[in-house]
């Protein structure tokens, strides 16, 4: 992601959880904890012209009404303090995708937003050649089969990189590159899955969360924000002790079986992965820099989703 995607990502971020404090304060006692986090989004957030900042608390003020109706926990009267704060972006690495919090201690309660601006990735992940993708994902070491499909590769872009020439200017970067590390990659996960049932499900907690969370997608041209719920834990649109949730949202199934993993047709960049109950995604690889390194990208897209999950609460501004 750009330093300006970055920051317009921090900015939406400090949009959406003032806007929340505004609309939860005038109904029960609540906090913003000020961490580093705050302080980030903050300073992003001052970046913005008066006219930016005006959209984006258009957007952030829309989803207010719609989240209350989702959360009973929130607007509760209570005399317990509820507190709301940002996450260190580190939780992510920890497939924690939640950028904002909002809890009550009292009833052990908590909530979490997964807060995107005019985009809709799902991750970013490095392929590298010490980086063990397969432990960091779903637990299990890669294979010295995968280690030894790989390191071609990769000697090979150390070797170009003692050049300092440009990943453009490589003469075949998808067939000397992207095609074997994509083939070795789904030559790993296809084995892999066949010694371990469990990898399907990981996979899925670690692209999208181990923890369930709303996303809230700010599309400005369409001055709309998009809630989609991932309850797929069972932690959302729980009831208050005095009230129930005035709109339901399901719960979703996690994958048990990986059905397809292959190349995109016509693609030498793209992997296309496929589990049961209609999870889908894309793995597009990519240079992370322009000077040749070491280490490359995954640009992780949903292309497929349980039914449950296409319920979106679209609010207009």
């Amino acid at each position: 992601m750009s330093n300006s995607s970055n920051n317009q990502g921090r900015a939406y971020e400090f949009a959406c959880l003032n806007s929340l404090y505004d609309a939860i304060i005038k109904i029960r006692p609540a906090n913003i904890i000020k961490n580093s986090s705050y302080t980030a989004a903050e300073h992003a957030w001052n970046t913005l012209s008066q006219g930016d900042q005006n959209l984006y608390m258009l957007s952030a003020q829309s989803i207010i009404n719609t989240i209350f109706a989702l959360e009973p926990n929130i607007i509760e009267p209570d005399c317990d303090i509820l507190d709301l704060y940002i996450q260190n972006d580190k939780h992510g690495e920890d497939a924690d995708v939640r950028d904002i919090i909002i809890e009550r201690k009292d009833t052990i309660w908590e909530i979490g937003l997964s807060i995107k601006h005019n985009h809709m990735a799902v991750k970013h992940s490095r392929i590298a050649k010490t980086l063990d993708f397969g432990l960091k994902w779903y637990g299990v070491p890669c294979s010295k089969t995968y280690r030894d499909d790989v390191k071609p590769v990769f000697d090979f872009l150390e070797q170009e990189k003692t050049k300092a020439i440009y990943f453009k200017n490589l003469n075949s970067k998808e067939d000397d590159v992207y095609v074997p590390l994509l083939k070795a990659f789904v030559k790993e996960i296809s084995t892999q899955v066949m010694a371990n049932k469990d990898i399907p499900r990981k996979m899925v907690e670690y692209l999208l969360s181990k923890y369930d969370f709303y996303k809230v997608i700010s599309i400005d041209s369409c001055r709309t924000t998009t809630i989609q719920s991932f309850n797929m834990y069972g932690t959302l649109n729980l009831p208050s002790r005095v009230s129930q949730p005035s709109v339901r949202i399901p719960l979703i199934d996690l994958p048990t079986t990986l059905l397809h993993i292959g190349f995109k047709p016509g693609s030498k960049t793209t992997i296309i992965m496929c589990f049961d109950s209609g999870w889908q995604f894309s793995f597009r690889i990519h240079n992370a820099e322009d000077v040749i390194k070491t280490s490359l990208k995954f640009d992780i897209q949903i292309v497929g989703m349980p039914a449950d999950v296409n319920v979106k609460f679209n609010c207009k501004w």
